[in-house]
């Protein structure tokens, strides 16, 4: 797939042979909304007054997300995650026992290190 615009409901994709071929909204399956970039489809083609067509469009396989891409090991996450609890347990649970909130600077270094656990864990 070169592009797919969900908004004007059309897009283009890249024939074998190289050319660009316009991809209606009409030639998506049942239940997509929307493509991506990169994304591997298969289509049949029609030549339109406009051009080539696509036809039938079928997915062959989803692109990975950003996210997924850009996400560290499991061994490395796990790491990261004994580390996030090892510090609410020592840092921050004492407080809270105590009927405390903890000083801001610990609370700040708490709060960064489950938003970057829970940046990993989203996909």
């Amino acid at each position: 797939m070169k592009w797919y615009e969900k908004g004007k409901g059309y897009g283009f994709v890249t024939s074998d042979d190289g050319g660009d071929v316009f991809v209606p909204k009409t030639a998506l399956p049942t239940g997509v909304e929307e493509l991506k970039s990169g994304q591997r489809v298969e289509f049949g083609v029609i030549d339109s007054r406009k051009g080539a067509q696509a036809l039938g469009l079928k997915l062959l396989e989803a692109p990975p997300s950003v996210a997924e891409l850009r996400r560290r090991p499991a061994e490395e996450l796990h790491g990261l995650i004994e580390d996030m609890i090892k510090l609410l347990e020592d840092r921050v649970l004492p407080d809270l026992r105590r009927n405390k909130f903890p000083d801001k600077k610990t609370a700040q270094i708490a709060a960064q290190v489950v938003h970057a656990v829970a940046r990993e864990l989203e996909i």
